[in-house]
Formats: C-alpha cells, sequence, structure tokens
C-alpha cells in the first residue's frame, strides 16, 4: 500500500515510524519512538533525498516504486550516510542500476565501506546544482553536524531545505508529518534530547552551519527524523542557536549516585538548601535510574550542575563514571558545578571529580564536600555552601 505523502506539489515523504526500536544508535532511549524520513523529488527527472533504515525497506520501496510509476529516479542524493538513512542503498542500487548517487568527497569512502562502490557517482561540492526540469538541487556542505560528509540540500524554487539529521528530533509522527499537525508539546522533551545527545557535541559546527542555512529563505524544512517544519521554522533555528551557543537558564541539574542512600540525602539537602536561596528550577538524578541521555539534556538547559558520588571499591560509582564520560565527551561549556562524595573507609570518588573538573574546564563554585557514612551536622553545612555559593553566581549571571 502506498503511504507516501505530498509535501510540496511533486515533493513527497516515504518515510516510515519506528515504534519498536528501543535504542537509538544502540544507547540512546526512544520512549516515543523515532521516524525515519526520506523524500522523492518528481519533474522531468526524479530525484531520491536520502533512503531509510533497512528494516523498512519493502514499504520504502514501494513507495518510490509507486511514485516513480514506471520510470527510473535519475539520482540519489545521499545527505548523511548513518545507516538508518543510508540502510537501503544497497537495494536501490540494485533495483535502479543507472541511478546515479550523489555525495561529497567524503561520502564515497563511507559509502564504499558499507556497500560497496557504485558505478555512476556524482561528487558534488558547495554551491553546485543539479538542474531536475523545473527544480534544481543546490548542495550545501554542514560537515560534523554530525558525521563528516553531512550536508544539505535546497530547491530555491519551493524554498525548500532537506536538512539531514540537522533540525530532526526523536518521536514518531502520530497522525501527520507537519509540525503544525503534530502535538509539539507532547514531543518537546524528544526534540531537545535529539540535539543534546546527538548534536551537541558539534555546537561549533552547527553555528557555522546556521550562518550559512539562515542567509537562505526558506519555508518548508524537511529534515530525515521528527517533524516537517513549516509553522515554526524561526523557532527550531532559534532553539539550535540557543542550544549551540551552550546558552543556558539559571537552574541546577543534581545528578548522583548512592548505594545505601548516605549520598542522596546529600543531594536532597543541597536541593533544599538551593530552593531557599532562591534558586526555582532545580532537577535531581539518580544515575542509577535514569539514563545519561535525559540528565545531558537537562544539563544543556541549565548552567548549574552538581555532581555526587558514593567511593565503590577505590573508585567513583560506576553509573557516575558513565555520565563523566558522557559529559566530558560532548566538551558541553559554559556551566557552573560543584561535587559531594560519600565514603566509608578510603574513599575514591573525589579523585576524578578532581579529574573531570580539569577536562571539562567549568567553573568550580567551591570546595568539595565529602561525608563518612551518614551525613553530620558538618556536612550539611558544607552542602549548604555549596548550595549558597551554586545559587551566588547563578543569581548574578
Amino acid at each position: 500500500m502506498n503511504t507516501a505523502i505530498e509535501v510540496k506539489n511533486n515533493i513527497w515523504w516515504v518515510g516510515a515510524n519506528d515504534r519498536r526500536t528501543h535504542r537509538f544508535e544502540n544507547y540512546w532511549p526512544l520512549p516515543k519512538g523515532v521516524a525515519y524520513n526520506a523524500y522523492v523529488v518528481k519533474d522531468e527527472k526524479i530525484a531520491l533525498i536520502d533512503t531509510i533504515e533497512q528494516g523498512f525497506l519493502n514499504d520504502y520501496l514501494e513507495n518510490v516504486e509507486t511514485l516513480c510509476n514506471g520510470a527510473s529516479p535519475e539520482y540519489l542524493v545521499i545527505n548523511h550516510m548513518e545507516p538508518d538513512h543510508s540502510g537501503s542503498i544497497k537495494a536501490i542500487m540494485s533495483r535502479y542500476p543507472e541511478i546515479t548517487l550523489v555525495g561529497n568527497t567524503k561520502t564515497f569512502p563511507i559509502l564504499n565501506n558499507y556497500y560497496g562502490s557504485h558505478c555512476r557517482t556524482l561528487e558534488v561540492k558547495e554551491g553546485c546544482e543539479i538542474c531536475l526540469g523545473s527544480r534544481s538541487l543546490t548542495f550545501y556542505m554542514a560537515p560534523m553536524l554530525h558525521w563528516p560528509e553531512t550536508m544539505v540540500t535546497y530547491i530555491a524554487a519551493d524554498k525548500l531545505l532537506f536538512s539531514g539529521d540537522i533540525f530532526g528530533a526523536f518521536g514518531t509522527l502520530d497522525g501527520g508529518i507537519f509540525d503544525d499537525e503534530l502535538d509539539l508539546d507532547y514531543l518537546e522533551e524528544e526534540i531537545s534530547r535529539y540535539y543534546s545527545n546527538i548534536v551537541g557535541k558539534y555546537g561549533v559546527p552547527a553555528q557555522n552551519a546556521l550562518k550559512k542555512l539562515t542567509a537562505l529563505p526558506i519555508k518548508t524544512i524537511c529534515a530525515t527524523h521528527g517533524p516537517i517544519w513549516r509553522s515554526h521554522i524561526a523557532d527550531i533555528v532559534a532553539r539550535y542557536d540557543k542550544w549551540s551557543r551552550y546558552a543556558t537558564e539559571p537552574g541546577v541539574v543534581i545528578a548522583f549516585s548512592s548505594m545505601y542512600g548516605h549520598t542522596e540525602k546529600m543531594a536532597d539537602l543541597i536541593a533544599r538548601y538551593l530552593r531557599a536561596a532562591g534558586i526555582h528550577h532545580i532537577r535531581i538524578y539518580d544515575t542509577s535510574e535514569t539514563h545519561p541521555s535525559y540528565i545531558i539534556n537537562d544539563i544543556f538547559r541549565y548552567k548549574g550542575v552538581i555532581l555526587g558520588s558514593p567511593a565503590y571499591n577505590g573508585n567513583i560509582y560506576p553509573t557516575m563514571e558513565t555520565l563523566l564520560n558522557e559529559l566530558a565527551h560532548m566538551g558541553i561549556k559554559n556551566h557552573y558545578v560543584a561535587f559531594f562524595a560519600n565514603k566509608t573507609w578510603g574513599g575514591g570518588a573525589l579523585k576524578h571529580f578532581k579529574e573531570f573538573a580539569e577536562t571539562i574546564k567549568w567553573e568550580v563554585v567551591d570546595e568539595p564536600c565529602e561525608a563518612w557514612g551518614e551525613p553530620k551536622e558538618c556536612d550539611a553545612d558544607h552542602c549548604r555552601r555549596i548550595a549558597d555559593a551554586m545559587a551566588a553566581k547563578l543569581l548574578q549571571s
């Protein structure tokens, strides 16, 4: 059955909703699923824009064949080589051996490693155009958003941008494909979590791409995940600008690990003192219960971060170590940070917190607090000092 949806006159969405995959890239949780968006542009010549995850190959091929109506597509534009978008390329090469694969100089080595070589390829550079008839495709490079070969495709006649993973979102498209057909409040966290988890490491490339793309008149953004943007373009562009500048709000994320509840008590003490000091936005996460995906998302939002862990075999608690590794890897900027710890004999967490602080280069607002077992009055006083120091920094920002 043909499930294609027309985006503009003779520009079609041929995507799919995935409610069965539980982890994006086998790591990031997908509680609301994910959509894979691919497109067909019909003109005197037909162009396919990206493909689809291999598990949805049959429906994708049926949609393409129905839209082509016996003709063969002239081009397959590869904006991004990640397998959730390139997974059907081999099938397309087999079904349409005369098709020309369009990519840039960094596309084809990845293509060859994944799916083998193809006899017809066209390498494009910044500003290159392909005429399809009444429409032309223009290509702009967007390296490291979030792979080195990433590019975008623009149709000036329709003021339409095929943006690849840029401006994407987690979450399935329930009942429609356009932003004004969907419940964006329901997708709010999935939009920001997609940016913070998938694109967030690449703030500088995002800023570079935004400067380039916002110079184009754009009325429709066709991303490869999430809604097609036509009514809230200014909003999603503004969000990407804010997130990629690491602009934050005056709130605090407290993330802790705790085996027997002592470190958790310290987290609650700090939260109460923060509230008393005038901080309204406070989010507390147990790293053993909450995937780093959600903690990172709120760290992108709030400027204050307070991290706590017990000692564990002379080391830091494993789930906290995972969070620290993720944050260091992403290189998130412009935050205040403080630490608290708990030990029974030898300790170990503070050493890792110090190494993390040196790596991440956030401003440490106060000396760390380390309690022995059950927090005492002196520990509560130190927790208050941490909270007051963090609040002072946030309220004067």
